[in-house]
């Protein structure tokens, strides 16, 4: 590998890849981004435009190289594969049929799936768990509260030096850093993102929260049963960035909610459109990554013999909720948290 030079291509420049890429390009020559449809016609015509989700006003742009195919450079060192699970199984087979094994890949999907995909296309993967969150405005407009970290790594931790090199580049622009408990890190992520299916059925961002201390009651129960359920398995805490630790998590849903609900109202007001909400309401679509994230929880629960009765009522309600076509079609219709809770009750 080029290491002063490195070719580096992403597929994908969605939230994550599209912010990544952005603060990437302008350190490197040799840098290429792959999408489709309105999202490629931005990059050729705008490039990337990244902000802080707090100060809006203060916008960077940087120019990046766009290719239609990924044969264009298939001699990339790295490829950066940023596309959501349900869209990762096509994305890694075209990526192989056209790149071969050449490339060190770089998996930024959530969850544990892309564990299972990606290598069995490409012999040197690093795992990439997101430790921010970032959304879409536009194509190719990508907000952020705040910039990183990446924190890389493999389930075997090989690739010490792909790592150290790949990391290298990506801290030029974004910082990254790289752990030996990559399934930790990873399963401590999963937990955070369990809030996804709550807000996302609740349509925050979009309604009002009907009763905070109820919204207040799911939101942390959720997620602390989560903890318990990935401890259940042996995966142990991996701190990532400032995302909430498992102490707080677990004051949070044992404590009084009055006595945590400041400390709770303070969070809620920092929290950014999910990126399940940005697929099932903002873009009206029927894929998202319900079953690969939530499913994936109720399959640890059943493994540990764990009844986990708010998980399992977020799951079914999802599930329920979303495939109906008036969900968000002609206008957004979602769950009050109170029928959501007296659902919680029937398991609990």
């Amino acid at each position: 590998m080029n290491k002063q030079n490195p070719k580096i291509v992403f597929l994908g420049a969605g939230a994550i890849g599209g912010g990544v890429a952005g603060w990437i390009a302008p350190h490197y020559e040799n840098m290429y981004v792959m999408d489709r449809g309105p999202v490629s016609a931005a990059l050729k015509k705008s490039g990337i435009t990244t902000y802080l989700g707090n100060e809006p006003g203060k916008k960077e742009t940087a120019k990046v190289k766009v290719i239609d195919d990924l044969s264009e450079q298939k001699d990339a060192d790295v490829l950066v594969i940023t596309v959501k699970n349900y869209d990762l199984e096509a994305a890694v087979k075209m990526a192989r049929e056209k790149m071969g094994d050449n490339p060190v890949v770089v998996s930024m999907a959530n969850g544990a799936l892309n564990q299972k995909l990606v290598p069995a296309s490409f012999s040197k993967v690093i795992f990439s768990v997101i430790s921010y969150n970032a959304w879409m405005d536009e194509p190719v407009v990508v907000g952020y509260q705040k910039k990183g970290p990446l924190v890389f790594g493999t389930p075997d931790n090989r690739l010490q030096d792909e790592m150290k090199t790949v990391s290298d580049i990506f801290n030029r622009g974004v910082e990254t850093v790289i752990t030996d408990h990559l399934q930790d890190a990873v399963h401590s992520k999963i937990v955070i993102n369990l809030t996804n299916s709550l807000t996302t059925l609740i349509g925050f961002s979009f309604r009002e929260i009907t009763n905070f201390p109820v919204f207040q009651r799911l939101l942390t129960s959720l997620v602390w049963e989560g903890v318990e359920i990935v401890k259940a398995n042996g995966y142990k805490e991996c701190k990532l960035g400032g995302m909430p630790g498992w102490t707080l998590l677990m004051l949070a849903a044992k404590m009084p909610g009055f006595l945590m609900r400041p400390i709770f109202r303070g969070n809620v007001k920092k929290m950014v459109l999910s990126s399940m909400a940005q697929d099932v309401i903002q873009r009206k679509s029927k894929k998202n990554e319900l079953d690969t994230i939530n499913g994936y929880i109720i399959e640890l629960a059943d493994k540990a013999g764990l009844k986990a009765p708010f998980n399992r009522t977020l799951y079914e309600l999802c599930k329920r909720e979303f495939a109906r076509p008036d969900f968000v079609t002609p206008e957004l219709k979602p769950m009050t948290v109170e029928a959501i809770w007296a659902e919680v009750q029937k398991k609990l």
